[in-house]
């Protein structure tokens, strides 16, 4: 486990939550570096689904890509303190980028159901790091290279997931503040490019989400890949009993290549932390 903050954490309150947020890191040994991806479990800002986090983490590693896994504050923390904690862990992984043998322009971020809604948040809330920090860390860039979205919450408009959105911000939030945080509209030329899967009858989170995050790109102009598959239950991960969903990881893999932030699959060890 690898704390995100050493001293104080932002926002920290024992009695609310006394959970420390930190990551969980999945890394390689390769003879030469490696990209690294930040994986940001699901679960309504309420909870972080297991399935969608070591499961993956270890997919990543397989592929030949060290991972972390984030564990973000969620409720009763709301918003700004989930978004701080993901923008930190990149920070983190570019300060410590030598250290860990990663490549520090190739550090990504995947994110499931609301986890997706917090990394395309980070994808389209970045900074480029404060130079006059006295921490070393948070003079890093919180931009991640790429974002890999999956069934992602994305808008708090009309085709919202009410309990993300009211556990992030809650039930009545004022109007800039749903529309800062409905990504779609937040979209940039300089957004990271993005891979994108979703499922057509997904009764959790209206593919509509993956679709309107996918058109800003293409307006922007922005490098993407969506692939919205007929059907499937909302919450797959990995998807390995799906037949046609579980296509997806393949899928994002070559995508990984095509935009050279992975290599061709190579052979790798796993390096204890």
């Amino acid at each position: 486990m690898i704390r995100l903050w050493e001293k104080e954490i932002p926002g920290f309150m024992s009695e609310l939550n006394g959970e420390i947020p930190c990551m969980v890191p999945y890394l390689l040994k390769t003879a030469n570096k490696n990209g690294a991806i930040i994986v940001v479990p699901g679960g309504g800002y309420e909870h972080r689904a297991p399935h969608e986090a070591e499961p993956v983490a270890l997919w990543l590693n397989s592929i030949g890509l060290s991972a972390f896994v984030l564990h973000y504050r969620v409720a009763p923390y709301r918003h700004p303190y989930p978004m701080l904690d993901a923008q930190r862990a990149i920070r983190l992984v570019r300060y410590n980028a030598e250290k860990w043998n990663v490549d520090s322009e190739k550090i990504g971020i995947l994110g499931f159901s609301a986890g997706g809604h917090l990394a395309s948040t980070v994808g389209t809330h970045f900074d480029e790091g404060d130079e006059n920090s006295e921490d070393p860390v948070d003079r890093m860039s919180s931009r991640p290279d790429a974002m890999i979205l999956c069934y992602p919450v994305i808008s708090f408009g009309d085709y919202r997931h009410d309990g993300s959105m009211i556990n992030l911000i809650g039930p009545n939030p004022p109007e800039d503040l749903r529309i800062s945080l409905s990504n779609e509209m937040q979209v940039s030329g300089n957004t990271p490019p993005t891979f994108l899967w979703h499922t057509a009858d997904d009764a959790g989170v209206p593919v509509e989400n993956s679709l309107m995050f996918a058109s800003a790109l293409s307006r922007h102009k922005v490098d993407y890949e969506l692939h919205v598959f007929p059907s499937g239950a909302h919450g797959l991960g990995l998807a390995e009993s799906h037949p046609v969903v579980s296509a997806w990881t393949g899928l994002c893999e070559k995508w990984l290549i095509s935009i050279g932030f992975l290599k061709q699959p190579q052979d790798v060890d796993y390096v204890d932390y």
